[in-house]
């Protein structure tokens, strides 16, 4: 009964109703609890094949157990999906069940509801002097490491690319053909690495702040609960909402913070970094790289 933790209540009526059960429901209920993945993702007609019965019978077994039919028992599954509770394949499926039962503009609300609740949970869990701290640490160190793989890895690009603008010695890791750990190979307790990784953690992020805190780096970490291995190595730690009813792990509340932290960065730098910011922008124009002039 792993994976649908916000359905458990669920499955332990379907346990405690079970003698109740005519022997056909409890052909239902055993599929259900043996496959509670599958309650979340399936038409009632696809899972009854499934369990080898009827339609009807499903519905008649989310009667006996208190529900007024199948889709009310089915929206705690559900639900635990829209929370990503279940893996990435079984939210693909969802999706795809979705589009079948043409509610496509059920699914517009939920991506746009979702993106707002990220946004909201995130910024109201952290405060500007953790973001300041965090700030200072980046400005008055030797380099910047930015470390993100699979997804997070263009989000760390990102970050690393508008620094560039107004900074030096930011670099996006890992490099092409190269490794996290092989690219802080010379780094030491004057640099920052900036880490981030989600459910399921990334391994080579894990072993690089292993790295980095032997090295006596500064430790900036993102991920998606306190108790990942990513915050609690980390001396500056944010944890970001990702929750999204799409198959991969939102990056809208990660990026919303790395462009907030680098924008604490450039309030907390010296005076210098304004002409840093214009001289870049200067050269832009005159390279002729924007379709107006300044």
């Amino acid at each position: 009964m792993d994976g649908t933790n916000v359905s458990l209540q669920v499955l332990e009526r379907l346990n405690d109703e079970w003698d109740a059960l005519t022997p056909e429901a409890q052909k239902a209920a055993r599929y259900v609890l043996e496959n509670p993945n599958d309650v979340g993702v399936s038409t009632v007609r696809e899972i009854a094949e499934a369990a080898n019965v009827k339609p009807n019978t499903f519905v008649r077994m989310a009667r006996q157990v208190g529900f007024e039919g199948y889709e009310d028992f089915r929206a705690p599954f559900r639900e635990a999906i829209r929370k990503g509770a279940v893996s990435f394949p079984d939210r693909a499926r969802w999706l795809q069940d979705i589009r079948k039962s043409g509610d496509l503009g059920g699914l517009y609300a939920d991506m746009a509801e979702g993106a707002i609740r990220n946004l909201a949970e995130t910024f109201s869990s952290i405060d500007a002097d953790a973001l300041k701290a965090a700030a200072d640490a980046i400005w008055t160190s030797r380099q910047v490491f930015t470390l993100g793989v699979g997804v997070n890895n263009a989000n760390a690009r990102n970050f690393t690319y508008l620094a560039s603008t107004g900074m030096v010695q930011f670099h996006a890791i890992p490099r092409p053909g190269s490794t996290p750990t092989d690219d802080l190979a010379w780094a030491d307790k004057r640099d920052v690495l900036i880490a981030m990784s989600m459910r399921p953690y990334r391994s080579e992020v894990v072993d690089a702040i292993e790295v980095a805190r032997e090295q006596g780096m500064t430790i900036i970490g993102l991920s998606d609960s306190p108790a990942s291995p990513i915050l609690r190595a980390a001396d500056h730690a944010f944890v970001v909402a990702v929750d999204t009813p799409q198959f991969f792990p939102s990056s809208v509340s990660t990026i919303a913070l790395m462009e907030t932290l680098l924008s604490f960065v450039i309030a907390v730098a010296s005076d210098e970094i304004v002409d840093r910011v214009d001289s870049f922008h200067q050269r832009r124009h005159r390279l002729g790289m924007y379709t107006e002039e300044p």
